[in-house]
């Protein structure tokens, strides 16, 4: 006797084998298995492969990262220009301290000096003694006031001669309104001194003024004497020169276009006895610049002086070690690229 239940299966099946669907999937079956049997691939399973491949792909990538981090943070420390300091040295050297003041007033123009035949003015033939002494003293910290109706400082006390020379060859006579004002110009050379270092009691040793002028005092706030007073104080002495010859010189005259012409006859008013009492106050010396040889003079006993110490340079001496840490910076953040292409 049939139960119900095996009757409500069977019923089941034989409407699903009814379904075309069914009946479709059953056909392709073994049209399916003859397929599989035609591949000529081998096939291999392998459990958790891809596992395995996230695995090395992970590996991979720490690398890269590694790499890139590491340069970028070598890259980051050459960009900070890390320095190795060897050694600190302080080149002390022993010269003198001096102040040219340098008349550039008109009565400069008178030419009584000769070079190679030819006429020169004064100021043509003082700046080439200027020139010279300025070489031959590189220990020296030497300064220039240029002067004529006022005083102006045309370089502080300065080792860098060859910035100097070079500041020298732009001077010519004209620039200054014309005058004379010696005792201006000798304030100012006293002001640029005090900027240096003074020796106990406010005197200073090896520090000098040398004067070159061809006239007389008639312009400025200060007479000569009152400055000479201020340096007898300050314990400079200062050395004049006196260019230019005595009597009737020949003075050029001038065309529209600057072009000498011709010649007039002036008396010359070098006020020799102010620049002696000058030179005799400060303890300095009186030189009268018939030609360049008294000029070479009045620099030769600036060498009998007393001479000074200062600092003049210090030197720190330091070793760059930016390619240390550049060069296998830029080589690491290489190698990550290189490895991130090839993954």
């Amino acid at each position: 006797m049939l139960t119900a239940e095996p009757t409500l299966a069977l019923a089941a099946f034989n409407y699903r084998l009814a379904d075309p669907l069914w009946l479709l999937a059953l056909a392709l079956l073994p049209a399916t298995v003859w397929l599989r049997g035609r591949a000529r691939v081998p096939v291999m399973l392998v459990p958790f492969a891809a596992a395995w491949h996230r695995s090395s792909l992970a590996a991979a990538s720490n690398w890269t990262a590694g790499l890139a981090v590491a340069g970028l943070v070598l890259l980051v420390g050459a960009l900070a220009r890390p320095q190795k300091v060897e050694d600190k040295r302080e080149v002390r050297s022993k010269g003198y301290d001096i102040m040219l003041a340098v008349d550039l007033s008109g009565s400069m123009l008178s030419e009584d000096y000769e070079k190679d035949g030819e006429r020169i003015n004064r100021l043509q033939a003082i700046k080439p003694v200027i020139q010279a002494f300025i070489e031959r003293r590189p220990s020296d910290r030497i300064g220039v006031v240029l002067f004529s109706s006022r005083a102006y400082t045309l370089a502080p006390l300065t080792t860098d001669h060859a910035w100097l020379s070079r500041q020298l060859e732009r001077v010519k006579i004209g620039l200054i309104k014309d005058g004379t004002a010696i005792g201006d110009a000798l304030g100012i050379a006293l002001s640029r001194l005090d900027q240096a270092a003074r020796e106990p009691g406010g005197k200073r040793k090896g520090a000098f003024i040398v004067l070159l002028t061809d006239g007389a005092n008639n312009m400025g706030a200060l007479a000569p004497m009152q400055s000479a007073q201020l340096a007898k104080a300050r314990g400079v002495p200062i050395y004049t020169v006196g260019a230019g010859k005595d009597g009737l010189v020949p003075f050029p005259i001038f065309d529209e276009r600057g072009k000498k012409v011709s010649y007039s006859w002036v008396e010359a008013d070098l006020d020799e006895g102010a620049l002696k009492d000058i030179a005799e106050t400060t303890g300095g010396r009186f030189f009268r610049a018939a030609d360049t040889g008294t000029i070479e003079s009045a620099f030769a006993s600036i060498d009998a002086s007393q001479k000074i110490e200062f600092q003049s340079k210090s030197y720190l001496l330091t070793t760059e070690l930016f390619a240390w840490l550049a060069v296998p910076g830029l080589a690491l953040f290489g190698a990550g690229a290189w490895l991130s292409r090839q993954r």
